[in-house]
């Protein structure tokens, strides 16, 4: 369980310190303003060179999208990780990027497979063409290797990450996976019923994922693969956002198996898929016993095992 825990505070770290800067709502704070920041100041670089006017091509307009995602996420990790938590980028190690990033592509590509192949069987999911000249590059700049990376950083590297530090894990899970899915309730098409989907298959899963593999990689790798399937090889909207894909594509039938206007997402078929996956990492971490308890609990623990007996 404490090989699960990243970060300890310093013992030298005065009483400011360890509110202020090493405390778990502190150095959320902290990585937020300087992603803010950061993107902020990109965007206007970015201005300034024509990339965001409405003039530029739809490659730029994902180059900038990209860069500015990246920027302000990566370079705030690496600012919080470094220098205020000071020790290694483990989670987004290079050494992990070929086993667990690539079997997060393949596990991405196999899920999202699955849930358009039972859609398909279900009658729900129609091919009406192919579209071999599909301008795919955009969407999977942006929709793919921006989002996996941005978002898995965000949520799971720091939301999900420090507030089970303090919380534990079960909050953990419970905090970000509802912020992951409220995140999504200003996309296109969107509901409270595609949000809470949004919760409960993706939410819960990718931070299920990155509490057992403790790799970020593992988590980008999915999540791309999971927006570039769904998107630029199905043909399907990517949360409501809407895709021209390798696939040109159809859906039938009740929103609830379909998932409507915000795409296969807010299907029943993809809930129960990723419900499917997440309770098998979640046998692997009650197997492993590798859940944390909230931090008063484990302080409880120390101080009771701590005391001499008579």
């Amino acid at each position: 369980m404490s090989s699960n825990i990243a970060f300890r505070t310093p013992e030298a770290a005065s009483a400011w310190q360890r509110w202020l800067v090493y405390s778990p709502v502190a150095r959320i704070i902290i990585f937020a303003a300087l992603a803010f920041g950061v993107g902020f100041a990109v965007h206007n670089v970015l201005r300034t060179v024509g990339w965001m006017a409405k003039t530029a091509t739809p490659l730029q307009h994902a180059l900038a999208g990209l860069s500015i995602e990246l920027s302000a996420t990566v370079v705030a990790y690496a600012i919080l990780v470094l220098l205020i938590e000071r020790r290694s980028l483990r989670e987004l190690s290079l050494r992990t990027l070929p086993t667990y990033g690539v079997g997060g592509l393949i596990a991405g590509f196999l899920i999202f497979s699955t849930v358009v192949g039972v859609l398909w069987l279900c009658g729900s999911y129609h091919v009406l063409g192919v579209n071999a000249h599909v301008d795919w590059l955009p969407a999977v700049l942006v929709a793919g290797v921006g989002a996996g990376i941005g978002e898995e950083i965000v949520t799971r590297g720091v939301l999900f990450r420090i507030t089970e530090e303090g919380l534990g894990t079960w909050w953990a899970l419970a905090i970000s996976a509802v912020f992951f899915g409220g995140a999504h309730i200003f996309n296109p098409g969107a509901t409270l019923w595609s949000s809470l989907a949004i919760t409960i298959e993706a939410g819960i899963l990718f931070a299920l994922l990155f509490h057992v593999t403790r790799a970020l990689w593992a988590c980008i790798g999915l999540h791309a693969a999971w927006n570039i399937t769904q998107g630029t090889i199905y043909g399907i909207p990517v949360s409501g956002t809407d895709a021209k894909g390798w696939l040109t594509s159809s859906r039938t039938g009740p929103d609830w198996l379909s998932g409507g206007v915000f795409g296969a997402e807010a299907s029943v078929v993809a809930i129960t898929v990723c419900t499917l996956v997440s309770v098998v990492l979640l046998m692997i971490a009650l197997r492993r016993q590798s859940f944390v308890r909230p931090r008063w609990s484990r302080r409880s623990k120390v101080s009771y095992e701590a005391t001499p007996t008579s």
